[in-house]
C-alpha cells in the first residue's frame, strides 16, 4: 500500500528567530519514499539539514520576522501490515545488553525512573519477563490513563501522568516506557504519523503520534499504551529517550503556533469506468 502523508505548520514571530526543526521521516523509512520527501517554506528560508546523536534528520533555519509556514508532502510505501507481535520475544538480561542501549534504561526528563520504579515493580514484578510483561504494563497504562487533547501539557513527566490519570498519546507513552525502564528494558520513544487506516475514522483532530518502542531478543518492537493494538501505517519520523529529543520545533526566541494541519491517510488507486 502507498500513504500520503504531510503538514502545514504555521508560526508567527515578532523578530527573526533561529530553529531547530525535525519534521522529516526518519532515515530508516527513506528507501519506503516514492520520489522525494519535500519541505518546503513560505518565505523561502534556506533549511541546513543534520543528523543528531539519535540518528534523526533535523534542520536549521532562521525563521524571519513575521513567522514561517512549513509544508510537508511524501508518499511512503507500507507492508499494509500491522505492528509486530511476537509473544515469543525475550528480555535481556541488563549485563548482556549492548552499551548503546544502556541509556534506554537511565531517567531522561520526562521519564522519571526513580519516582516510579517503586511502583513498578508492586504492579508488574509478578509478570513473567519478556513481551508478557511490556504487555502487561500497555494493558495497565491504557485502563489508567484518560485520553484527552485538553489534558495536553508540555510539562507533564511520567509521573504527573501515574498521579493524574490523563493524557494524550505522548504521555501514554512516557508511563508505560518509564514503567518498561524501571522493569530493566530498554525503551525509547518514537513520533511520528499514524493516521487512521485500517481502523474507524476518529473524530478527533488529526496530529502526529507518539508510541514507543522496547528491545527484546535483540530487536526493538513497536508498542502504543494508547490504542493498545496493533496499528497500520505507522511513519516513523524520531526516536528518542523522550518527547524532548524529538519535538517537531525548537525556537530560540519568541514564536507562536498560529495553524496546525497534518495529513496521514492511505492512497487509493481511482477505479477506472467501463
Amino acid at each position: 500500500m502507498e500513504i500520503k502523508v504531510g503538514f502545514e505548520i504555521v508560526y508567527a514571530a515578532p523578530a527573526a528567530t533561529p530553529m531547530v526543526i525535525m519534521l522529516s521521516i526518519h532515515p530508516s523509512r527513506f528507501p519506503d519514499i516514492v520520489g522525494t520527501e519535500t519541505i518546503t517554506t513560505e518565505p523561502n528560508v534556506p533549511i541546513k539539514f543534520y543528523s543528531d546523536s539519535f540518528g534523526n534528520l533535523c534542520g536549521r533555519l532562521v525563521a524571519p520576522a513575521g513567522g514561517v509556514t512549513f509544508h510537508g508532502s511524501a508518499i511512503v510505501r507500507d507492508s499494509g501490515l500491522p505492528d509486530l507481535v511476537d509473544p515469543a520475544a525475550q528480555q535481556l538480561p541488563i549485563d548482556q545488553l549492548p552499551d548503546e542501549l544502556l541509556l534506554y534504561l537511565m531517567p531522561s526528563r520526562y521519564c522519571e525512573t526513580d519516582k516510579l520504579t517503586d511502583i513498578a515493580w508492586s504492579l508488574f514484578g509478578s509478570m513473567p519477563a519478556g513481551w508478557a510483561r511490556v504487555q502487561a504494563i500497555c494493558d495497565f497504562v491504557h485502563r489508567h490513563v484518560t485520553f484527552g487533547y485538553e489534558h495536553a501539557h508540555a510539562m507533564k513527566s511520567a509521573h504527573d501522568v501515574y498521579q493524574q490519570r490523563t493524557g494524550v498519546c505522548r504521555d501514554f507513552a512516557h508511563l508505560a516506557l518509564t514503567f518498561c525502564r524501571c522493569m530493566g528494558i530498554p525503551a525509547r520513544y518514537c513520533t511520528g504519523y499514524l493516521g487512521d487506516i485500517g481502523v474507524p475514522p476518529d473524530p478527533a483532530p488529526m496530529d502526529f503520534s507518539g508510541w514507543f518502542e522496547v528491545y527484546l531478543s535483540g530487536r526493538w518492537y513497536t508498542f502504543d499504551a494508547r490504542h493498545n493494538t496493533p496499528r497500520i501505517g505507522r511513519i516513523l519520523m524520531a526516536t528518542g529517550r523522550d518527547a524532548a529529543d524529538v519535538a517537531l520545533s525548537t525556537s530560540f526566541g519568541l514564536m507562536t503556533l498560529a495553524k496546525f494541519h497534518v495529513v496521514s491517510e492511505e492512497v487509493v488507486a481511482a477505479r477506472g469506468v467501463a
